[in-house]
């Protein structure tokens, strides 16, 4: 992260939101840039589209001009001092007379958002998934409950709040030009909360005049970005100390009281508010269960994917956590998903659809070839890119080549990034192109020296081809460079083994498992090669710590019944096999698993 290095790149990280009309105008042949820009700062074509436009609509209009209408421009009009308007004297919100026009937010997303880019064909006001695609409230950028974490330029925490949901837009709070607030202080919040309800001490319980009182600070908690830059959590949420306690995520009184705990907080919000609050269903707890429940997480996963009451970014989260659990039994929710209004959930119901039989792939995807938003239209292309002509309905050829074309595109588009590389030779890999596919792992590595992944991806392409030996060479590399990354111990132990090196392959994996703790993966295969070695007690204690830090794992329950009937604990293996049934509950051999035991 020096500012010299791959990651400071102007024209790679920055140029795109700190210029006007930006062309990266990268070669990846030769590695250089030819990069053009209109002007260098965000100027008045970066948010309202060509100046030309407006000029050749003037010249063919004539008065009386409509009061509506673009007139060559996109409509960025937010009407925020007149469209909110409290129904009551006594109501506690205003209210919006009718919902803004979206281009306004739009324009603002496609900066204030972490992203990758898909297209620099970019139309001021026209939806993000169009030419991004947007970072989820997901680990590592977000805490469980969908806090900010890492620098995520708050537009996914908006889309998280009850602001977003009621209709507010940027630029109800936000002078767009002067940068400035539309109002200071708790002003600003009392112009949409009434001031008698909310700005007094019965409601924030802290000194009138002091910091507490202050509605950004227990409800826009800030965090600081790039050392110095205090940025405020634009999900706007209620503090849920009683959350810090169960799903370890911040909350903004300890935040500010740094001297207390959790339990203090909520112990004083119960003396000022009663019990009640605690009570509040909260997505964090859905989507913090999917890490720490395994597979018993996915039925509430499930049910949050599709609960249109909830944000929609929250729900493509849920649905992208419920992907390593997903089966045949699942298709149903991913085509129901895949119908959904909002472009976010129907990205993450592909991903739902990727690990099914190739049938069923192109039975689910294949209409979102033709989606109205471009994101989704390059996702069902990278999933059915190993799919024959001749598998696809004969009604979706044109649109699976033009899809995919946008795919390659977006592809070339993130040459400069090893990520992108990445991703490339992960498509040539699904294409059968494997010659391609190392050609990019290696450019991968070659822009990024410490980029595990692609070595980790390099040596199993390499693998396939039967060149297990520079496979091994590769992941000796990555790890001379890394030597305490988890995923390339992992993959050097699963290479030793194919190798019929055991010993060898003990210590990667015993290694893995260290390094990475929180991979219920890397556990399981640990203790699979110790009971290979002959060493199915401590084995069995291996699984027995891995099953309580995750819980519902299928492999690791799995594995400790296997490993129990083998040493004839009866009780603990019938135990094992009840688990496996309150998780798969349909599953035929499972229950039959089950009669057997509890016969004997």
């Amino acid at each position: 992260m020096h500012w010299t290095g791959l990651y400071q790149n102007w024209a790679l990280q920055c140029a795109e939101c700190h210029s006007t009309d930006l062309r990266k105008g990268y070669d990846a042949a030769s590695n250089t840039y030819k990069t053009t820009f209109s002007e260098i700062n965000v100027a008045c074509e970066a948010c309202h589209s060509q100046g030309s436009n407006h000029v050749q609509w003037a010249a063919n209009a004539k008065p009386p001009y409509p009061e509506t209408g673009d007139r060559g421009l996109p409509s960025l009009k937010s009407r925020w001092q007149e469209a909110w308007k409290f129904p009551t004297a006594d109501a506690r919100f205003a209210v919006r007379d009718h919902p803004a026009e979206p281009a306004g937010m739009n324009t603002c997303a496609a900066c204030h958002s972490r992203r990758s880019t898909l297209s620099e064909d970019r139309k001021a006001g026209e939806a993000l998934e169009n030419t991004h695609r947007l970072a989820l409230p997901l680990a590592p950028n977000y805490h469980a409950d969908g806090q900010q974490r890492e620098e995520v330029y708050v537009w996914t925490s908006f889309l998280q709040s009850k602001m977003h949901q009621s209709g507010v837009t940027c630029m109800d709070c936000h002078e767009p030009h002067s940068l400035k607030m539309r109002a200071e202080g708790n002003a600003l919040c009392t112009r949409c909360h009434n001031a008698a309800e909310f700005d007094a001490p019965k409601h924030h319980r802290h000194l009138a005049d002091g910091k507490g009182a202050q509605c950004v600070t227990c409800h826009m908690p800030t965090q600081n970005y790039m050392v110095i830059h205090a940025r405020q959590d634009h999900s706007m949420r209620v503090p849920r100390p009683d959350l810090s306690i169960s799903l370890g995520s911040p909350n903004a009184c300890t935040q500010c009281h740094t001297d207390k705990k959790p339990q203090w907080a909520a112990s004083a919000m119960d003396t000022w508010y009663g019990k009640a609050w605690r009570q509040r269903p909260h997505y964090g707890t859905t989507l913090h269960a999917a890490t720490t429940q395994g597979m018993k997480a996915l039925p509430d996963l499930l049910e949050l994917a599709g609960n249109t009451a909830q944000p929609g970014v929250v729900r493509a989260a849920a649905a992208t956590l419920a992907q390593p659990f997903v089966s045949p039994s699942t298709l149903h929710n991913a085509r129901a998903l895949l119908k959904d209004s909002d472009p976010q959930v129907r990205l993450a119901a592909l991903g739902m659809i990727e690990p099914m039989d190739r049938t069923n792939r192109v039975l689910s995807a294949s209409p979102a070839l033709a989606d109205p938003i471009r994101g989704v239209r390059i996702e069902a292309a990278r999933l059915l890119a190993d799919v024959p002509d001749s598998q696809l309905p004969a009604g979706q050829l044109a649109a699976r080549a033009a899809a995919g074309k946008e795919l390659e595109e977006s592809l070339a588009l993130e040459a400069d990034w090893p990520s992108g590389n990445l991703n490339l030779g992960n498509l040539r890999l699904r294409q059968g192109r494997a010659a391609e596919a190392i050609a990019a792992y290696q450019r991968a590595i070659a822009l990024d020296p410490k980029f595990p992944g692609a070595y980790v991806n390099l040596a199993d392409a390499l693998r396939q081809q039967g060149r297990e030996a520079e496979g091994e060479k590769v992941l000796r590399q990555g790890l001379a460079a890394m030597p305490r990354d988890a995923d390339l111990h992992h993959a050097l132990g699963l290479l030793l083994t194919r190798k019929k090196e055991n010993a060898a392959a003990l210590k990667e994996f015993v290694e893995a498992a260290r390094l990475a703790p929180d991979n219920a993966r890397y556990a399981y295969v640990q203790a699979i090669a110790v009971h290979s070695a002959g060493q199915r007690d401590q084995a069995l204690v291996i699984l027995r710590n891995a099953n309580k830090r995750h819980p519902g794992n299928l492999d690791i329950l799995g594995a400790l019944l296997s490993m129990s009937r083998e040493s004839g604990d009866r009780p603990a293996a019938l135990g094992y096999a009840r688990e496996l049934a309150g998780l798969l509950p349909d599953n035929a051999n499972v229950k039959a698993l089950v009669a057997e035991l509890e016969a004997r």
